[in-house]
C-alpha cells in the first residue's frame, strides 16, 4: 500500500542517507527487507497445514477439508489517508476493499472481517459511525461479514482490518490457489481494469478535487475485482499478485518468487482516458508505478488467459532473467526507464531499493 511520503520524511528530517553510526534502522533495510528478516525469525516449526505462509498476499491453511485464507491492512491518517480529505465513509470502505483485494489475489472467498480502531478521545461519533457506514457498504458488495474487532485509544487514527476467507477446492481436494511463485517462462501477464488512476486522484485530491471527481473516487474506492478473480481460479490461472504498491514492483514480487523476469510492453497498458486527460505526460509512470490501484495482475498460459477477455488486457510475458526483474519496454523493445518502480512503506522516501 502507498504511503504519503513527502510529507512524512520532512517531518522526521529523513532527507538524506542513513547515518552511518553502526545502528541499522528499519528504514535502511526498507519494508521488503524488513519482511524478508521477519519471515526467517519465525520460519521454524511450519506447520504441515500451512500451504502459504509470509510472502505472499495471504495466508492459507488447511483445517480439514477446507483450506483457510486469511490476511490483514492497516490505514494510518497522515500516512495512508489525507485527514481532512478523506470521507470517512470513503475511508471505511477501502479499508475493507484493500483486505477484500488481497483474497482476489488468492482466488479466493472472502466471508469474514474484524476490525480493529485507533482512535484519539476527541474523534466525533458522528465519524466513526460515517466510517462504519461505507466499511459496511463495502462489506454488503463483497459478501463479507464483520465479526468483531477491538476499540484501543491512540495519539492518531489507525483502522485495521483483518479478513478471513476460503479457497476453492478441486475433486481431488487440491485448492484452486494463485500465487507469487507460480509463474513460468513464456507465461503471458494480464491485467484488469485500468491502471493509474489511483495515483492520479491522489494528486487531485491533494490539490482540492472533490470527492465526486472520477480519478478521486478511483483512488478512494477501490472496487477489486473479485468476480473476475474467482473466474480465473476455476479456469487454472497459476499466479497472480494485486496492484497496491504499483504494478512494476508488485510485478517485481512474482519475478523474485518465482525466479524469473517480467517484460511489460509500454504500449499495452491499459489506462483511462481521464487520466491520459488528466496528466498526458505522466500518465505511463503514474499506471506502472503509482500504486493502489488494487486490479489484479494474472500470469498463465495465454489459452487460459484468452477466456478471460474481455476483463483482462495482455501486457506481457515470463523470460528468463537472473536479475529476477520487471522491465518495462517500448515498441522497439528498449527498456523505459522511470523515476522508480513503486513504493516501500518503510523508505524514508516511500521509493523502494533492489531489483524491482
Amino acid at each position: 500500500m502507498r504511503i504519503y511520503a513527502e510529507s512524512i520524511a520532512a517531518a522526521y528530517g529523513h532527507t538524506g542517507p542513513p547515518p552511518y553510526n553502526g545502528r541499522v534502522d528499519v528504514s535502511d533495510i526498507g519494508e521488503f527487507g524488513l519482511i524478508e528478516r521477519l519471515a526467517k525469525a519465525v520460519g521454524a516449526g511450519r506447520p504441515e497445514s500451512l500451504i502459504v505462509g509470509i510472502g505472499d498476499d495471504a495466508a492459507a491453511w488447511r483445517l480439514n477439508d477446507a483450506v483457510m485464507l486469511a490476511t490483514t491492512d492497516t490505514l494510518v491518517e497522515g500516512v495512508h489517508f489525507l485527514p481532512g480529505r478523506t470521507p470517512w465513509v470513503d475511508l471505511g470502505w477501502k479499508a475493507l476493499a484493500v483486505n477484500v483485494s488481497d483474497i482476489a489475489a488468492m482466488g479466493g472467498l472472502p466471508q469474514y472481517a474484524l476490525v480493529t480502531l485507533a482512535l484519539p478521545p476527541q474523534t466525533a461519533v458522528p465519524d466513526v459511525d460515517a466510517l462504519y457506514e461505507g466499511l459496511g457498504q463495502c462489506a454488503r458488495e463483497y459478501g463479507v461479514a464483520v465479526a468483531g474487532g477491538d476499540v484501543v485509544r491512540a495519539p492518531q487514527i489507525a483502522i485495521t482490518v483483518a479478513v478471513l476467507g476460503q479457497a476453492e477446492v478441486d475433486g481431488e481436494g487440491s485448492p484452486l490457489l494463485m500465487r507469487r511463485d507460480a509463474a513460468r517462462v513464456g507465461y503471458v501477464i494480464a491485467v484488469t481494469g485500468t491502471l493509474g488512476d489511483s495515483a492520479a486522484g491522489l494528486r487531485r485530491l491533494k490539490d482540492g478535487a472533490p470527492a465526486d471527481d472520477p480519478l478521486v473516487r478511483a483512488h478512494l474506492r477501490p472496487r477489486p475485482p473479485l468476480a473476475a478473480a474467482r473466474r480465473a481460479a476455476e479456469l487454472g490461472v497459476p499466479c497472480a499478485i494485486d496492484v497496491s504498491d504499483g504494478l512494476l514492483q508488485d510485478l517485481g514480487h512474482v519475478c523474485e518468487m518465482s525466479g524469473l523476469g517480467a517484460v511489460v510492453r509500454a504500449a499495452a497498458l491499459p489506462l483511462s482516458g481521464e487520466l491520459r486527460d488528466a496528466y498526458p505526460e505522466e500518465a505511463l509512470a503514474l499506471a506502472c508505478t503509482g500504486g493502489e490501484d488494487y486490479e489484479l495482475v494474472f500470469v498463465a498460459p495465454r489459452e487460459t488467459l484468452e477466456a478471460l477477455r474481455p476483463e483482462v488486457t495482455m501486457i506481457g510475458e515470463m523470460v528468463e532473467d537472473g536479475e529476477r526483474r520487471a522491465r518495462l519496454v517500448d515498441a522497439s523493445g528498449e527498456e523505459v526507464r522511470l523515476p522508480a518502480a513503486g513504493w516501500d512503506h518503510l523508505r524514508p522516501d516511500g521509493r523502494p531499493s533492489g531489483r524491482t
